[in-house]
């Protein structure tokens, strides 16, 4: 069993980052003032769109068709932080690399990718008015934008109704600016066998949506420059609620056994067996779900702040090109027509006609970093399902878009992400307070952040 699936790139190789650094040619992020042209020619090497589906094939060739006389050679594994450092140190890059936008400044920072500014100019393509805000500001560094987006997955919270029922649980009741309400409603729903969870009332996602707890309650990541903010009070706070939630459950170390056990991607997932009551997830989870809409009632309601307003988190994949590119233009053109409004009309159509072949497939959408791309395709595409609750639940993803904030970008991204990983785990096992172990991880991100910064 592949353990915690959801938590993606979270937890990714921090031995990665310091060869990242070993190889770095120099400190602050500076990569000159590159200069890019719309006309694009030759031999176009791209590292991305590892087993391309329906709608990534649509939009690879709606792009080739924009770029006549390039050629595409595209390596269509995963992306790995290892492999790519060894091929920055090598000279061996490739024009155009898709990552996790959490990888961005960490590589802005030491110079290995290319600032955009002037990649959108020449296209005349604004990015903050082109692509969502808050999605952009995950990518900026220094005032450069250094990536193109290519997805934004919102999280929320999926609801199990027929466990929600059973137990006299409302939606109204899975409010997490509410934590006395909301922990009620999981004791409810939480079944204990000899102390062990044989059902959670709420898959809190503690270290994977680690970003939409802190936040979510009103904590701060980072700062405007990207220094770590990690001992903020609010962080504390948001912790001290996952450890009531999970305590209410059985304890933490039980309840990620339990978790770890989930058939998350089969046909005997956590719903189908009714096996938790709520859960956070991405936006894409939903599309895990469809093929057993029979099988499960569904819901859903956004993640709330303090004040009680819906609240999300601004994350995703993006393109980036690697300093030393030999065909940065045709980059800069390859990945704009990947993500524009033609391409993402393109992938909903292709998504249409595969559906097409399953009667009853349910169509959810597709959520991009294209805020105009999004509404065109909701609006042609995503039709009511005849489930009302596979209904709500795709309306409230598309309903937190708006509300998205950035996760604060920082050149120590992922550093900052693992520390606090390892300061939730330290304190839901009660190892330590939320106090010091927030003080211990931000003695440890102000190191990784001082070493990205000088080089």
């Amino acid at each position: 069993m592949v353990a915690r699936h959801r938590a993606l790139l979270a937890l990714t190789l921090t031995a990665s980052l310091v060869a990242l650094t070993a190889c770095s040619s120099g400190g602050g992020g500076s990569s000159g003032d590159v200069a890019f042209s719309t006309k694009s020619s030759g031999t176009l090497k791209a590292w991305g769109f590892n087993n391309a589906d329906d709608v990534g094939k649509a939009r690879l060739a709606y792009a080739k068709s924009q770029l006549k006389g390039v050629t595409v050679s595209l390596d269509q594994t995963a992306f790995d932080a290892q492999k790519f450092t060894t091929r920055v140190a090598s000279g061996q890059v490739p024009d155009v690399v898709q990552m996790d936008a959490s990888f961005v400044n960490t590589y802005a920072a030491q110079g290995l990718i290319l600032p955009l500014d002037k990649c959108y100019a020449a296209h005349k393509v604004t990015p903050s008015s082109e692509f969502y805000p808050q999605v952009i500001d995950y990518i900026r560094y220094r005032s450069q934008v250094f990536a193109v987006p290519q997805f934004y997955q919102p999280p929320a919270i999926l609801l199990n109704e027929r466990v929600m029922k059973a137990a006299g649980v409302t939606d109204s009741d899975i409010d997490t600016s509410k934590p006395d309400t909301l922990i009620a409603a999981i004791k409810k729903m939480t079944v204990l066998q000899n102390g062990k969870p044989t059902r959670i009332g709420f898959d809190a996602q503690a270290t994977g949506q680690s970003y939409l707890w802190l936040q979510g309650q009103g904590g701060r990541i980072v700062d405007g420059s990207g220094k770590p903010t990690l001992t903020d009070p609010a962080n504390a706070k948001a912790i001290d609620l996952l450890k009531r939630i999970y305590d209410a459950e059985g304890g933490y170390a039980k309840v990620k056994s339990f978790a770890d056990s989930f058939d998350f991607f089969g046909a005997k997932n956590q719903f189908v067996k009714d096996q938790v009551g709520a859960e956070v997830d991405a936006q894409w989870y939903v599309n895990v779900l469809t093929p057993y809409a029979k099988q499960v009632s569904l819901g859903a309601v956004p993640f709330k702040d303090p004040s009680g307003a819906p609240y999300t988190t601004a994350g995703g994949t993006a393109f980036v090109i690697p300093a030393g590119a030999k065909n940065k233009d045709a980059a800069c053109s390859w990945m704009l027509a990947l993500t524009s409004d033609p391409a993402w009309i393109a992938a909903a159509e292709a998504r249409k006609a595969t559906l097409a072949k399953s009667p009853g497939s349910i169509n959810t959408g597709l959520f991009t970093g294209n805020p105009s791309a999004d509404q065109k395709i909701r609006s042609r595409f995503v039709q009511s399902s005849g489930n009302a609750g596979f209904d709500k639940a795709i309306s409230t993803y598309y309903d937190v878009l708006p509300t998205g904030k950035s996760f604060g970008a920082s050149p120590a991204g992922q550093d900052i992400q693992t520390e606090i990983a390892n300061a939730i785990t330290a304190v839901l096992l009660g190892q330590k307070s939320s106090t010091q172990a927030l003080a211990d991880a931000q003695k440890s991100a102000e190191r990784a952040y001082s070493q990205a910064t000088q080089g």
